[in-house]
């Protein structure tokens, strides 16, 4: 079953990564105009493929697997970028992807034999939609705050995501279980709606902070998304590392390569990607 887990979840990065990239390009548009776009629309498309192959990987792998694989969608999201730019992906970039996917792949290790895919509590839902609002709430803030980078935008945009999707896990497990029914029961009820709310809430985070750039704001929503995501599992859902001390110490190393290798894409540096030509340009 990880197998097609970690399956799903490429196409799902695949799908994300593509919709980023056409964000990035209308990032200034104000949501008027959005609404004109056509481009954008196919994003939201995008967006949503991406979303329902990650639903369809939740039945397949616990949380604290299925979460981390959505950095690949930064990893994805710059060779498309590069290839759209009509440039080469640059040294730094490779180096990046080359230390993030040996993270993850450490990770995915460790996540494998996380024990049963777990469902969330009344209480625990209740409580969760509490903090995620309080949370939200002030990265929302700090990033209208005339100035502020464009990343706490991104962080907020990463824990919505990471949220909706130990959410949408919840609700998933009951439809298995009960059939679509179980949507009538006010618990899956309200984690459904939530699902969707967050959903929005971590698309429009997301587009505003590509104002600020694609590889930086992505970088952190990446990061947000499953560090959210599975921290929920691990608090909440019963999911574990297996592994005692030294499985610990192993996911601690490849958590370390992924952000490591995360952060050397988000700063690639300026002089070693060629200047954007009048063929980009045109398609602004």
């Amino acid at each position: 079953m990880p197998l097609i887990a970690v399956s799903l979840c490429v196409a799902s990065a695949l799908s994300y990564a593509a919709a980023a990239v056409l964000q990035e390009r209308i990032a200034d548009r104000p949501a008027t105009v959005l609404l004109r776009t056509s481009s954008w629309w196919v994003a939201i498309g995008l967006n949503g493929g991406g979303a329902a192959l990650h639903v369809v990987a939740l039945r397949y792998g616990p949380l604290s697997l299925v979460q981390p694989l959505g950095v690949i969608t930064l990893v994805l999201a710059v060779a498309l970028g590069a290839w759209r730019m009509r440039r080469a992906v640059t040294r730094s970039e490779w180096h990046g992807i080359a230390l993030t996917v040996a993270g993850l792949g450490g990770i995915m290790v460790l996540a494998g034999s996380a024990g049963d895919v777990g469902v969330l509590s009344a209480g625990h839902l209740i409580g969760l939609l509490l903090v995620a609002a309080a949370v939200l709430t002030a990265l929302g803030g700090w990033s209208a705050v005339p100035g502020a980078s464009g990343l706490w935008a991104a962080a907020a945009g990463g824990v919505a995501f990471g949220v909706s999707s130990a959410l949408t896990q919840t609700v998933a497990v009951h439809i298995a279980g009960y059939g679509f029914g179980a949507l009538l029961r006010p618990f899956v009820a309200l984690a459904a709606i939530a699902v969707g709310v967050l959903a929005c809430a971590g698309l429009l985070f997301a587009q505003r902070s590509y104002r600020a750039g694609l590889a930086a704001p992505l970088a952190v929503v990446a990061l947000a998304n499953p560090v959210a995501a599975a921290t929920v599992g691990l608090v909440l859902l019963g999911e574990r590392i297996v592994g005692g001390t030294v499985g610990v110490a192993v996911a601690g190393m490849s958590a370390l390569a992924a952000g490591t290798g995360v952060a050397l894409l988000s700063r690639a540096r300026a002089d070693e990607i060629p200047p954007v030509g009048s063929a980009y340009a045109e398609t602004k």
